[in-house]
């Protein structure tokens, strides 16, 4: 039979007043009322953090919709730009995705010449990283000004 020390214990967060006295000399009762004040002090901090996120929640939803209210008004300065943009995201997901399968099998046939040659990898890298970049970027930006308004609840 294993003789280790046990793995759970049982304690008593009661708060009773009639408790013996502990053998190191102090009582139960100053060792409760000093958990109790650890407990409030706790709470505090919880208090205090949940305030703290939810200024910060706050704050990235006004830039949120910031943000939303300036591209709305574009959009609205722009409607046939905005239309372009939207088609030009739509065509440009398609060749995305092509682009990206490509790359994959690439990387996946060439796996063990990036694990030997870290020339080879830095070359995959150079041609296809730039690109792949940039054409995230313009894909992103087009997307985002082509995106369609959430309809409005009356």
């Amino acid at each position: 039979m294993n003789e280790t020390t046990p793995l759970f214990t049982q304690i008593d967060i009661s708060a009773s007043m009639n408790t013996p006295a502990h053998p190191s000399g102090m009582t139960v009762v100053a060792e409760s009322t000093e958990t109790n004040r650890l407990l409030r002090d706790l709470v505090m901090l919880q208090n205090r953090s949940c305030e703290l996120l939810a200024e910060l929640v706050s704050q990235v939803s006004l830039q949120q919709r910031q943000r939303a209210a300036e591209l709305k008004s574009w959009r609205d300065a722009n409607p046939e730009l905005a239309q372009s943009c939207r088609q030009a995201a739509e065509s440009l997901a398609k060749v995305h995705t092509e682009f990206l399968g490509n790359v994959a099998h690439e990387a996946f046939m060439n796996a063990e010449d990036f694990a030997d040659s870290e020339y080879a990898l830095g070359e995959f890298i150079d041609r296809h990283g730039p690109r792949l970049a940039h054409f995230n970027g313009v894909l992103q930006l087009f997307a985002q000004l082509g995106a369609q308004q959430p309809a409005t609840e009356n």
